[in-house]
């Protein structure tokens, strides 16, 4: 049995095309609804008790979610039609918008990966003594709660919270699972008569909590810290955030569940080397300080990690992927509304991308203002950074005119820009577009204003991975062209190496983190394959010559897929066996360089025209060979011993 629609026009203020919407997606679309949440109530009750159904109206959900829950049903699914395609000043049919939004809605979404964080409510305050104390007096009851004061003499007198005296160093960690560095610290004895005594200053105290409240109004302990879980901050003279603030970390006790945004796979990274530095995109770009150098590769904090998905869009090798939703999740989405707007008869859609914010300003548009064109699809994402270049290829691809990026406030916009830029370069100049402005009128009008250029004559819609979906939508949107020139930094292009500088010494392969660079086992030669190559660095720090530079671009070829020769020079044959070995113009060149050496005299010298076995063999049966001992000594009998005795 096909799933329900259950549409409403909203007391018919948007117009439902209810048989072409069943057609279009294949569910069964009843006719619509005028009220549906008030005076149609009864319908609402009836399609619950029915079976398996989908209400087109989000914005009453909460009516939908009671209603199912006296009925002891669980809550309906439910899909905004009305505020993303069916209020609009477009006076065109809005079925292909519609049909696009609804096949995106009926996609199996992925259950997102958790971890459990148990908070025993240890909270550090820190501040002035007025309004630290004053924050620890109202949580003492909810939370075992310790101020840090500064001054001895602010010690109060009463045991309900502890107070510690001293100067914070340095914090560190996250959500329940803090870890301070204390100096000077004074703690307090309990014994005694009369005022409270504290122990002798000790430097470097190390101690743990599960929430630090904030209330200095100095430099915040972390970076991004709005985005460090667990780490409450307020400004001591602004009673109403101390107010917040408070609230907020009296419930920070018990069980939670963290999302794991992203996954890794460390033989993919493509950060470091043998002690040399290569990729830095994912360090230098994420906010929190929740990556950090493990040696040749990344490592992340999944307590510290925000998840704003700005790691995933720029890694080049895809050791770091989004996984809240999946990368393919994401583009499945793409790819699936695109074909379901040109199923449903629409030509040219537009791509809006967005996160939570810009739900909210699609919603005040609609209501009060233009709304969003019918040819544009409204995509909501969880972190809107996750949505990278690949990401905007493959829509570009799928057939969408253009894409528009809609950044929230809390969104990274360099990294942003650096995405949309190259993306431009490798489909086409103002194919992507990133739409700044928080003003929900400015951003309908800016929508009505633009003019999206034709899309994709014959769409693709691509599978694999980042690099591999980029480089099939890249040939869709350019037929016929060959190479495709990017920007500085971009993680495609070509290797290119001085011939007169390189020794073929091949450190450069042996450092390669994705085998794009290799050799070849019977001749010298340095072989590469662009397809592979991430312009990471790694090969151009290594080569001790000098001899290796890069140029950034998209190669569209097959060639691109094979291995070239970028060097190679005619092999040296060992002197005793004619075995192949090295390249001659090294041999030669040692062999110059070392002839009027004395360590070299000689058969010395010979050897290093040989092969290894050759050179061992000749070592081994030389004059001097290091290795020969004198001539062993007889093994002496019982006679020997019996002689010595009647010598005696």
């Amino acid at each position: 049995m096909a799933k329900s629609l259950i549409t409403c026009d909203c007391l018919g203020t948007q117009t439902i095309d209810a048989e072409g919407l069943s057609q279009a997606t294949g569910l069964d679309v009843r006719p619509p609804c005028s009220a549906l949440c008030t005076t149609q109530l009864d319908r609402a009750q009836a399609t619950l008790e029915g079976g398996d159904a989908v209400f087109c109206c989000t914005q009453q959900a909460r009516v939908f979610e009671e209603l199912a829950e006296g009925l002891d049903l669980p809550a309906p699914p439910t899909l905004d039609l009305r505020d993303r395609a069916g209020w609009s000043d477009d006076d065109v049919p809005k079925l292909p918008k519609m049909s696009a939004l609804v096949a995106d809605a009926m996609l199996p979404g992925e259950p997102e990966k958790t971890l459990d964080v148990v908070s025993e409510g240890l909270c550090l305050i820190l501040g002035p003594a007025d309004v630290a104390l004053d924050a620890a007096e109202q949580l003492k009851d909810h939370l075992g709660v310790t101020v840090l004061l500064s001054d001895a003499s602010d010690v109060p007198d009463t045991r309900d919270f502890d107070v510690v005296v001293g100067k914070l160093r340095r914090a560190s960690g996250a959500f329940a699972n803090f870890e301070v560095v204390i100096d000077a610290l004074q703690q307090i004895e309990p014994g005694g008569r009369g005022a409270f005594t504290l122990t002798d200053p000790q430097d470097g105290a190390k101690s743990q909590c599960d929430v630090i409240l904030d209330l200095r109004g100095d430099t915040p302990l972390f970076p991004a810290h709005e985005k460090r879980d667990g780490y409450l901050r307020a400004e001591p003279g602004h009673a109403p955030g101390v107010a917040a603030a408070i609230l907020a970390a009296s419930h920070l006790t018990g069980t939670f569940e963290k999302t794991l945004y992203v996954k890794t796979t460390p033989l993919l990274c493509a950060h470091s080397r043998a002690e040399q530095t290569g990729c830095t995109n994912c360090l230098d770009l994420c906010p929190t300080g929740a990556i950090t150098s493990a040696g040749e590769h990344v490592a992340i904090d999944p307590m510290i990690c925000a998840g704003c998905g700005a790691c995933s869009a720029a890694c080049p090798s895809g050791a770091i992927t989004y996984d809240a939703p999946p990368v393919d999740l994401t583009m499945r989405r793409v790819q699936t509304m695109a074909k379901a707007f040109l199923d449903a008869g629409g030509t040219a859609p537009r791509l809006l991308v967005h996160d939570a914010h810009g739900a909210e300003m699609i919603r005040l548009s609609a209501r009060h203002g233009r709304g969003l064109p019918a040819d544009v699809i409204p995509l909501e994402m969880s972190a809107i950074g996750a949505f990278g270049h690949a990401e905007a290829v493959a829509a570009l691809a799928a057939s969408f005119a253009n894409v528009t990026v809609l950044p929230g406030p809390k969104a990274d916009i360099p990294a942003l820009e650096t995405q949309i830029a190259l993306t431009n370069a490798i489909a086409g100049a103002g194919m992507a577009t990133l739409l700044d402005t928080p003003d929900p009128d400015a951003m309908s009008d800016a929508l009505y204003g633009a003019e999206a250029p034709a899309p994709v004559a014959t769409p693709v819609r691509p599978m694999g991975t980042r690099r591999q979906i980029t480089r099939q939508a890249a040939k869709a949107l350019h037929p016929g062209t060959e190479t495709i020139a990017l920007p500085d930094g971009a993680p495609y292009g070509a290797v290119l190496v001085d011939t007169d500088a390189c020794t073929l010494c091949l450190s450069c392969v042996s450092l390669c983190p994705s085998g794009a660079l290799g050799d070849n086992s019977d001749k010298p030669q340095l072989r590469f394959q662009e397809d592979a190559c991430l312009q990471c660095g790694l090969c151009a720090n290594i080569c001790p010559e000098d001899a290796i530079t890069y140029e950034p671009r998209l190669n569209l070829t097959d060639a691109a897929l094979t291995q070239t020769i970028l060097n190679e020079e005619e092999p040296f044959p060992c002197i005793e066996c004619g075995a192949l070995f090295g390249s001659k113009s090294a041999i030669d060149r040692i062999t110059d360089k070392l002839k009027d050496h004395a360590m070299f005299s000689g058969d010395k010298l010979r050897m290093i025209q040989m092969c290894d076995n050759c050179r061992v063999q000749a070592q081994f049966h030389a004059d001097d060979n290091p290795f020969q001992g004198g001539e062993r000594p007889r093994v002496r009998t019982t006679d020997d011993y019996l002689s010595k005795r009647r010598d005696h």
